[in-house]
């Protein structure tokens, strides 16, 4: 074998194995404590919402085919004895139907906004719906955090409340919202069976972690129950993400999806209260208003409408982990494979300091690049998020077999001006004008993100997997090379002070306890030190 080959050869192979051994890690099962339900028990009640990608309440004229409605109900029955619903419209006013065909009973919702005449209809349907299926109607659910939403006051509320309750007969009737404003609202009781309170961990001002969230939710309960002596408490609404960003140290993932719902029901059934859990099915449609989290509630995901976990069974966080060292092998014999091609090019040898670095780009891109491919589809909405994402993926993927061989070619660094500039390009080679192309493309990808998470942070994602496999490729010929020293100017000044003040902020804002804001600060950190090395150069110059 020529020398040549042999170290490329050798450090291809090591980074290899060390992606292989780190996905093998991650992808390793979660265990999970014991079942918190014996064998043929199902959940006590679930939230449903009966819409499917493409669908959403806000569509006007949507009618959800019954059909539809059957087919999750029947898929339901296998897990849970009961539904809560949260309006009558769109065609669940033949849910109570179909639930008692399924052997379902219902916490009937009835929806309730600034809307008078919706809310007539609601109202009017809800009661008839409630008066009629009293088999099947255990609950009516009137008005799902309209206090929240600021889309009532409290009197009105009581008014409504009032009425329900005296046309429905036996039927129990309650309100559901957030537990805080429970607190703030206790005349409410007067007119409710029982409290209705929603604890979402996750979504708390202080965001408690998945480890601590079963506890939280306990320790709401007990406290609500004793500001509200005399009414049993129904926790509405408590679960956890399985995708999604961070908020402090809570991390949504499958396992910590699985790892609340086994805590919340065993201490449900231990202390013998009820809970429904949110949601049944998760709602894509709700990551257009809640971002990437929105979507991903549901114990039974969207597109195979299976559950996500079996109780009592390990969890895979990453269960594509296989694919991802796969694409990172494939990642590894592209970066070498160009490197070695323009080294045929090349009078003297490549010096090892010079395929280290190329290994460095190999070894952070092959990691990470599977995981984004697997990220985009969950964190990509509509044509714009796709479009974005999908470019932050692609030039990710052109630095990865770009900067070899700028390595290769001896280029080191160049400013933004080499590649903008066409008047410069006659007397510039094809390695600096793909090294300048790239730094600017990585600037703006890392900065167009940055700048979403400084100004409007609360539900974007941090994209850390290709931005890593981007940053990592173009900071990697610093490690061998100078920066070019003429044609910095202002983009590059401002690009690095920008980013040098949102990786900073950033981790700080989203605390030090959430890793994917203190990865993504870091990446801000080290392009902000690649822009100030091409600055740094120019001015000595």
């Amino acid at each position: 074998m020529p020398s040549s080959v042999r170290l490329p050869l050798v450090l291809a192979l090591l980074v290899c194995g060390l992606i292989a051994g780190l996905w093998t890690y991650l992808g390793r099962p979660v265990s999970m404590p014991p079942s918190p339900l014996a064998a043929g028990e199902k959940l006590p009640c679930v939230s449903y919402a009966p819409f499917r990608d493409g669908q959403s309440p806000f569509q006007k004229g949507l009618v959800i085919p019954e059909t539809q409605i059957e087919e999750d109900f029947v898929r339901l029955a296998q897990i849970t004895s009961c539904v809560r619903t949260y309006s009558i419209e769109m065609g669940l006013d033949k849910a109570p139907a179909l639930a008692r065909k399924h052997g379902l009973t219902m916490l009937l919702g009835i929806w309730l906004g600034p809307d008078a005449d919706r809310n007539r209809i609601e109202l009017e349907t809800g009661i008839r719906l409630a008066k009629e299926n009293p088999d099947v109607v255990k609950a009516v659910v009137v008005g799902n955090e309209v206090l929240l939403r600021g889309e009532m006051s409290a009197t009105e509320l009581a008014n409504v409340l009032a009425r329900v309750k005296r046309e429905v007969g036996g039927v129990p009737v309650t309100y559901a919202d957030v537990w805080e404003f429970w607190e703030r609202n206790k005349g409410l009781t007067e007119n409710v069976d029982f409290v209705t309170i929603h604890i979402l961990p996750y979504w708390e001002d202080l965001p408690v972690s998945a480890e601590d969230a079963g506890p939280h939710v306990d320790e709401i309960r007990q406290r609500m129950a004793e500001a509200f002596p005399g009414k049993e408490i129904l926790i509405g609404e408590t679960g956890w993400p399985s995708a999604g960003r961070m908020r402090e140290d809570a991390l949504p993932s499958p396992a910590n999806q699985a790892r609340v719902m086994h805590d919340v029901v065993a201490l449900a059934k231990r202390q013998g209260y009820r809970v429904n859990v949110i949601e049944a099915f998760d709602q894509p449609w709700k990551r257009r208003s809640e971002g990437t989290v929105g979507g991903h509630w549901g114990v039974i995901d969207a597109d195979t409408r299976l559950p996500k976990f079996a109780w009592g069974q390990p969890v895979e966080d990453f269960p594509g982990w296989r694919m991802h060292i796969a694409v990172g092998i494939l990642s590894v014999i592209a970066v070498f494979g160009s490197a070695l091609a323009a080294a045929r090019r090349r009078e003297e040898p490549v010096r090892p300091p010079e395929w280290y670095a190329i290994a460095a780009i190999a070894l952070f891109g092959g990691a990470t690049l599977g995981a984004a491919l697997s990220a985009l589809p969950l964190e990509s909405l509509g044509f714009v998020g796709w479009l974005r994402n999908g470019l932050i993926l692609a030039a990710a993927a052109l630095a990865m077999v770009t900067m070899p061989v700028v390595i290769v070619r001896g280029q080191g660094l160049a400013p933004f001006s080499v590649a903008l500039d066409s008047r410069r390009w006659p007397a510039t080679s094809g390695a600096a004008i793909a090294s300048a192309a790239v730094l600017a493309l990585a600037t703006i990808a890392v900065g167009s993100v940055a700048f979403e998470l400084v100004f409007d942070p609360r539900y974007k994602d941090f994209p850390v997997f290709p931005l890593t496999a981007l940053v990592a490729a173009v900071a990697a010929p610093l490690l061998v090379r100078r920066a070019d020293r003429d044609g910095a100017g202002l983009a590059e000044l401002i690009a690095m002070w920008g980013l040098l003040v949102a990786g900073i902020y950033v981790p700080l804002n989203e605390t030090l306890a959430n890793w994917q804001a203190a990865w993504f600060g870091t990446l801000c950190l080290v392009m902000a030190f690649t822009l100030w090395r091409v600055q740094a150069v120019q001015r000595r110059g």
